[in-house]
């Protein structure tokens, strides 16, 4: 009789088996800073990077980067009731024809395009006429209640920008960058740019990478993690079971998305 009993177990498992729903991701929050001080992400804190479609403010995740002239102000402050934190995107090394504030930016200043539909890169030498321009969309970031800013674009200099752009003049528009963020009580992340990490972490908050398990550079990320600081890291090819436990030995905050980064994700768990 035990082993009838056993044998018409073994359907109901494997039926329990294929039925279980994968377990869900704690709901983790990024703690409040001491007063008078910025957030600072610690390493491995959780993330979710939505930048495209209806954003769905009910993944379990401490921190949210979203778009900064897409995201409403009551949607920040759905996140913030809830715990989370929130960061802005904001391109700041290159110009987008789609955003209010196009043409704001004087022609001159637009290059080459960067590989997307209607953005060049822009001359960030031109650091008089841009701090103005950036600070204007770090004030929206800070009006609507973001905790961080992303800027993404931070390394035309390594790129056909179209202009004889620099590493120092990257430095400087960079830490420029990262100033108008501080003067706003905001921290800011440095996007990619990993040649310049060594000059430029102590000027950042946390860093937010793509694709450094894909072409292994993850190991440029550890000033950043050394100084107690979060990189938010997301790859878009390969099994999560290739890249992730190399991920989590570098404590990385690391997730697989789509390239149109909309809401899916799967994280490193």
């Amino acid at each position: 009789m035990r082993r009838l009993a056993a044998l018409l177990a073994v359907p109901l498992l494997l039926l329990a088996a294929c039925t279980a729903q994968p377990e869900p991701e704690p709901d983790e929050l990024s703690p409040d800073p001491p007063p008078g001080q910025r957030w600072q992400p610690k390493p491995g804190v959780s993330w979710q990077w939505q930048l495209t479609g209806k954003l769905d403010t009910s993944v379990k995740a401490a921190v949210y980067d979203v778009d900064g002239f897409h995201t409403t102000k009551e949607q920040v402050a759905t996140l913030k009731k809830d715990g989370r934190k929130t960061i802005c995107y904001i391109s700041t090394g290159a110009w987008e024809d789609f955003r209010p504030d196009a043409e704001a930016f004087p022609k001159t200043m637009l290059g080459e395009g960067n590989g997307w539909e209607g953005e060049r890169w822009l001359d960030v030498r031109r650091l008089a006429e841009l701090e103005p321009l950036m600070g204007n969309r770090f004030d929206m970031c800070k009006e609507k209640g973001f905790d961080a800013v992303e800027p993404d674009n931070m390394d035309g200099y390594a790129n056909r920008s179209g202009f004889p752009l620099t590493a120092d003049d990257q430095l400087k528009y960079n830490r420029l960058v990262a100033r108008l963020a501080h003067d706003r009580g905001m921290s800011v992340g440095l996007k990619n740019d990993l040649d310049q990490i060594p000059q430029l972490v102590d000027d950042f908050d946390f860093a937010v990478n793509e694709q450094c398990m894909e072409y292994e550079e993850c190991d440029r990320y550890a000033p950043f993690i050394d100084a107690g600081k979060a990189v938010f890291h997301v790859e878009y090819e390969g099994r999560l079971s290739r890249w992730c436990p190399g991920a989590r030995a570098a404590k990385l905050s690391s997730l697989q998305k789509r390239y149109d980064l909309d809401a899916w994700r799967q994280p490193c768990r």
